[in-house]
């Protein structure tokens, strides 16, 4: 079974074309998606100036590569639900070159708002506004079992 699931946010704006000859949509993207790491290792990692989040690249088609393009910017959160892709191809040097990417069936927007790149501050995923009627426990004795 060839299934991914990931959670992350763009790297940069989606870069959208149209395939010659059957004008089918593709949109491509970079998905910033956190190490599992603990806050003692993500310190160490930044301090040796180490990536602390993967960097994958994302091909969504058709309509959904359209609405990519037209409602997502860099900095957005997204859930893309896909299947991993490997490649290769030889460069005009004739050196073989091997590309990985994830081939989105759904990217879900977890954010919205203008197609301004979206305030993101250090470490924090933002899954959307509490409900006007929610109300926090103070203590777990409150709660009804």
């Amino acid at each position: 079974m060839n299934s991914v699931v990931l959670i992350g946010r763009l790297t940069r704006d989606p870069e959208l074309r149209f395939v010659a000859g059957s004008g089918r949509a593709v949109a491509n993207f970079t998905l910033a998606v956190n190490k599992n790491l603990s806050k003692e290792k993500k310190r160490e990692f930044e301090e040796k100036g180490t990536p602390t989040a993967d960097f994958i690249r994302i091909v969504v088609w058709g309509k959904q590569a359209e609405n990519c393009a037209n409602f997502l910017a860099k900095g957005r959160l997204v859930a893309v639900n896909g299947s991993i892709s490997t490649s290769s191809y030889k460069t005009n040097t004739g050196e073989t070159r091997y590309s990985t990417d994830v081939l989105a069936n759904n990217v879900e927007f977890l954010e919205w708002g203008d197609k301004k790149a979206a305030p993101v501050k250090k470490d924090e995923f933002s899954y959307g506004a509490e409900p006007d009627n929610f109300q926090a426990v103070e203590d777990d004795d409150d709660i009804p079992f």
